[in-house]
């Protein structure tokens, strides 16, 4: 069921680069990366950019919020300055030309459906129309993008807006329903907190036919069990440490 790559850059560079931006995509490619997984939520006139936090304060500086302010106002804030100076007046990416560049790249996407509260199925519906705007007619299934997200509405929308992207339901852990929610919203895989997960439950959803993703390991040997585990695919910040190819 898996058809991508096994080892993520976390948002795009993980540690080495302020996540979720161009720069973050360049440094992921320099230590031999070419899969990232990285966030998209709408901004209040209905454009999707790339970030992670719903309200300012963290990776971009002052008060506010995503769904609060137009996608030109998003693209001219500083993401990069609070990573280090090295990075500042890095912008906040717009989807289109972010997964743009990844496209021309050859990096493969696991885009993280992120809406702000309140906005789940109209970034779901977006995410998807923008996906398949930027793929058409594309054939092969290890270079579509694969869709996630921890929210059921937005994969619902995700499904009615293009069905025949392939989708993603994302848990810390993994609920007692979690068989029942993966199948009645028709993904491809199950994405879960390392942490929380067992060999056990990794066997019960290799069994059950998903694909399965850990998030986000930053140890070598964490790594290694999880993969002797079954799963397919590890999400990590430290693409320093764990490289591309790793085994």
């Amino acid at each position: 069921m898996w058809h991508y790559p096994t080892m993520i850059a976390h948002r795009g560079g993980g540690t080495t680069a302020p996540e979720n931006t161009i720069a973050a995509l360049a440094a992921g490619l320099r230590h031999g990366y070419r899969a990232v997984e990285f966030d998209v939520m709408l901004s209040r006139d209905g454009v999707g950019v790339v970030m992670h936090d719903p309200e300012f304060g963290r990776t971009v500086a002052g008060p506010g919020s995503v769904a609060e302010t137009d996608a030109a106002a998003l693209a001219r804030l500083d993401a990069g300055a609070w990573f280090g100076p090295a990075f500042a007046g890095e912008p906040v990416p717009l989807f289109v030309p972010f997964a743009e560049y990844c496209k021309g790249h050859g990096i493969w996407m696991n885009v993280e459906i992120k809406p702000a509260p309140g906005h789940d199925a109209a970034t779901g519906r977006y995410v998807a129309e923008t996906v398949r705007q930027l793929f058409p007619g594309e054939s092969d299934a290890g270079r579509l993008p694969l869709l996630s997200s921890f929210s059921p509405t937005a994969l619902r929308a995700a499904r009615a807006a293009a069905p025949e992207l392939p989708r993603a339901i994302a848990f810390e852990g993994l609920p007692d329903d979690w068989e029942g929610q993966a199948r009645e919203l028709g993904v491809l895989s199950v994405h879960v907190d390392h942490a929380r997960l067992t060999p056990a439950l990794a066997r019960a959803v290799k069994a059950a036919g998903f694909g399965l993703f850990c998030y986000t390991v930053n140890d070598a040997a964490r790594a290694r069990a999880l993969l002797s585990w079954g799963v397919d695919a590890i999400c990590t910040d430290r693409i320093d440490l764990l490289p591309a190819d790793f085994k």
